[in-house]
């Protein structure tokens, strides 16, 4: 079966838009898909509340030329009308992130994100006639048998009432609206103090403490470097898919082989710790429809990855920009 999409994202040629809404944009793989687009000519409004995102994460970008960034937060009331477009494409990948330990603390967040946040983002592309295209997360059974109180229950109803969202309003109203699914990513840029793989034994290498893996270490992890992620989300895109497309690693290694590469990049005198504990049940991508039907297909092996990752962040970051005073929460090109 030929793949659906002509546009392949990592080819000269200019993309099939103008200009891209990308919510959540300064966060790890926002701040990825925002410089892929620019390089490739793409104009780009990055919008981000900064609760889990990092401004020193498009930073880089500050001055370029069809750049934008807007400290805004999606579901706050009023925040659609400052987005003045007009958008081909609008990328929602503003969330909660992943981390596990923030979720109680912040439901009420993760539940404004997931309803409000999405029927904004909904709107703007609906207003514009643009593609819109959700970021969301594998599917997770709702706790407590399906009841929808309890401590990490918010998350996943989120996900779950965002993702019927979109698939309404495409069947309702004809929208151009599609879904991807996001497997573990990894790459330059992703926080380390999110207690994920390989996340998690990257902290701790750099920081000389023993890199823990729980149990037997015999857990394996699906997990795709950020490049080859960029690129699903971009086929995605240019596609009409409203199916969800699952984009994630079709390598599965050990946390103890994770763990052993990391200590041996970073150099460190870190010891590997086996702790006692159940691991948490990781999903696993079905990437069969994003081959056949988009034609994407990982390119960098884990280990390569993992190579760059940790050469990435020996680097500083770049600094943040302080904005004029009379346009505080934005910087301009």
């Amino acid at each position: 079966m030929m793949p659906m999409a002509a546009f392949s994202p990592r080819e000269e040629a200019r993309p099939p838009w103008h200009r891209v809404l990308v919510t959540g944009g300064a966060g790890f793989l926002g701040s990825h898909l925002c410089t892929r687009l620019l390089d490739s000519g793409v104009e780009v409004d990055c919008l981000d509340n900064l609760s889990t995102g990092r401004a020193e994460k498009v930073a880089h970008l500050a001055g370029r030329p069809g750049f934008r960034f807007l400290e805004h937060d999606v579901s706050q009331e009023g925040c659609a009308d400052l987005l003045t477009g007009p958008y081909d494409l609008v990328l929602h990948l503003a969330g909660p992130g992943t981390s596990p330990a923030s979720w109680p603390e912040r439901s009420v967040e993760i539940l404004d994100t997931g309803s409000l946040g999405t029927r904004a983002a909904l709107a703007v592309a609906e207003r514009d006639g643009a593609r819109f295209l959700l970021a969301s997360s594998p599917p997770a059974p709702v706790g407590d048998g399906g009841d929808p109180v309890g401590p990490h229950t918010a998350r996943a109803e989120a996900v779950r009432f965002s993702e019927a969202l979109v698939a309404a309003h495409a069947a309702a109203h004809g929208s151009n609206a599609g879904i991807v699914r996001l497997f573990t990513g990894f790459g330059p840029g992703m926080r380390t103090d999110d207690g994920g793989t390989p996340a998690a034994f990257i902290e701790q290498a750099l920081a000389g403490r023993p890199v823990t893996v729980t149990g037997d270490g015999a857990l394996t992890h699906p997990l795709c470097y950020v490049d080859d992620m960029v690129d699903g989300v971009l086929l995605v895109a240019a596609g009409r898919s409203v199916r969800p497309v699952d984009i994630g690693g079709d390598e599965e290694p050990t946390e103890v082989e994770i763990a052993r590469r990391v200590i041996e990049l970073t150099g460190s005198a870190s010891t590997l710790e086996f702790v006692e504990g159940v691991p948490p049940v990781e999903s696993r991508p079905v990437t069969g429809f994003a081959r056949e039907i988009f034609g994407w297909l990982p390119s960098v092996t884990w280990q390569d990855g993992l190579e760059r990752t940790v050469a990435a962040l020996a680097e500083p970051p770049d600094p943040v920009p302080a904005a004029p005073a009379e346009r505080a929460g934005e910087w301009w090109a």
